[in-house]
């Protein structure tokens, strides 16, 4: 076994064509480069922490004090999960093409950009250049989600949650610490003649690039370059059997003596598609996240119009990061012991407690509003996690990160779309009825999962 794999996974496809042959042929050099990937990417995941919670922490506050419309604070939560859509998009085919860390670090280097100019934006009162700095800014969202595929790329099925768990509780550290240094951080800001609400988006910035800066340099070998040359990768147990009919090309099929022309000039497979896992784990991440950022967007207005400071906002959104990550070690295992729908269905669930705790919660009690965040963070982290094992289960890497990239395009969308009608709601009624309806709408995944489980069964039926 070789000492280091890194040197020659530099050198191209032909080294990480013979790197993956060893890989194949050794268990402990496989367990090794997984624990360098996870090891890098928590690196990149603390720092990335740091930079998205910037944006859930005080974009709202930002946007009513510049607009002076409680209607349209959730406006920068949309225009931020508006751009993370783009950003998942770019950065799913990126990395179809050319792997995880160009992908991944593009997307980060994007995100401290945009949040760049929502500091420039918030010195010169430039609403249209916020606007667009928050729309750019959403790549550093959508690049620190998509980095949870890159922990299991190399993971083998009975660790895939535990590993997806792994990257994302390391964002815990920046996420909440993040929050609850909103005042010092304003403090900062205005000695510089900057608006005290941009001062989180200065660390923000310097969070994002430099976690960009970790994966472009460290992230090597490839995970997904490297997990796409393994022999295994073509046929996980719970992807569904293309019909063979499909293997070649129609026109392929019926042309004059194909039957009898030698394999190796018959045309490629036809990429195989995911299983309805893959579109039971989409279901499932696209309700909690509906249901968390439409909570969760209104909640520092909710507090800011009943007289909280910014300090107890902090607090309350720094503990509610810390129950969306935190867990995710004992969410991982769950999900890989007990199983993924279990673990989805208990996501439902968690989420309708929390909109029930926050619907009847008095305005001044903060330690109620605690509890509902952070019951909406646990149910959101279930939901992340069983979704996202979900998806890698029905997926392979021929189709994998281009699928993974769509899925979280739809994530974001769905965030954007809890994040406009939060406001409209809120405004239109109160936030006990956003938060009751929020926790109803995550009911749904339920009545999918058993979908999901059913055409599965039946997948797997022989002919």
């Amino acid at each position: 076994m070789p000492a280091s794999p890194e040197p020659r996974a530099s050198h191209g496809a032909a080294a990480l064509d013979e790197l993956a042959r060893e890989v194949a042929a050794d268990d402990e050099l496989r367990r090794l480069l997984q624990r360098r990937t996870l090891a890098v990417v928590v690196a990149s995941q603390v720092l990335g922490g740091a930079g998205l919670a910037a944006g859930v922490t005080v974009g709202a506050l930002l946007a009513q004090e510049v607009l002076g419309s409680d209607g349209l604070a959730g406006v920068p939560t949309a225009l931020f999960t508006l751009g993370s859509a783009l950003a998942a998009f770019l950065v799913g085919r990126v990395t179809q093409r050319r792997g995880r860390r160009l992908g991944l670090g593009l997307g980060f280097a994007a995100g401290g950009i945009g949040a760049a100019g929502v500091v420039l934006a918030a010195v010169a009162d430039n609403v249209p250049l916020l606007f667009l700095s928050l729309f750019v800014y959403g790549a550093g969202t959508a690049t620190n989600l998509q980095a949870r595929y890159a922990g299991a790329d190399l993971a083998t099925p009975r660790t895939r949650g535990t590993a997806v768990s792994i990257a994302m509780v390391s964002t815990t550290l920046g996420a909440v610490a993040g929050p609850n240094l909103v005042e010092p951080l304003g403090r900062l800001a205005e000695s510089w003649g900057i608006p005290a609400l941009a001062g989180p988006f200065l660390l923000g910035g310097a969070a994002y690039v430099a976690a960009g800066a970790v994966l472009l340099a460290l992230l090597r070998p490839d995970p997904f370059l490297l997990a796409r040359r393994l022999p295994d990768a073509e046929a996980p147990a719970t992807v569904e059997t293309p019909d063979p009919a499909e293997a070649v090309p129609p026109a392929e099929a019926s042309a004059p003596g194909a039957a009898s022309a030698p394999a190796e000039a018959s045309a490629p497979p036809a990429p195989v598609r995911p299983g309805p896992g893959a579109y039971a784990g989409a279901t499932v991440m696209v309700l909690t996240q509906i249901a968390m950022v439409a909570i969760m967007t209104m909640t520092p207005v909710h507090m800011r119009a009943h007289h909280h400071g910014l300090s107890e906002v902090g607090l309350v959104i720094g503990l509610h990061i810390a129950a969306m990550y935190l867990p995710s070690l004992v969410t991982g295992v769950l999900v890989d012991r007990v199983g993924r729908t279990p673990m989805a269905i208990a996501a439902g669930v968690t989420l309708l407690a929390a909109g029930i705790v926050a619907a009847v919660a008095p305005a001044d009690s903060l330690g109620l509003l605690i509890l509902a965040l952070v019951l909406l963070g646990l149910g959101w982290n279930f939901g992340l996690i069983a979704g996202t094992a979900l998806v890698v289960d029905a997926t392979v890497p021929a189709n994998r990160a281009r699928t993974q990239g769509t899925i979280d395009v739809l994530i974001a969308l769905a965030g954007a779309g809890g994040g406009v009608m939060s406001g409209v709601v809120m405004a239109a009624s109160s936030y006990a009825a956003l938060a009751l309806g929020g926790g109803i709408l995550s009911l749904v995944l339920i009545p999918v999962l058993f979908w999901a489980s059913r055409a599965h069964r039946r997948a797997e039926r022989p002919a």
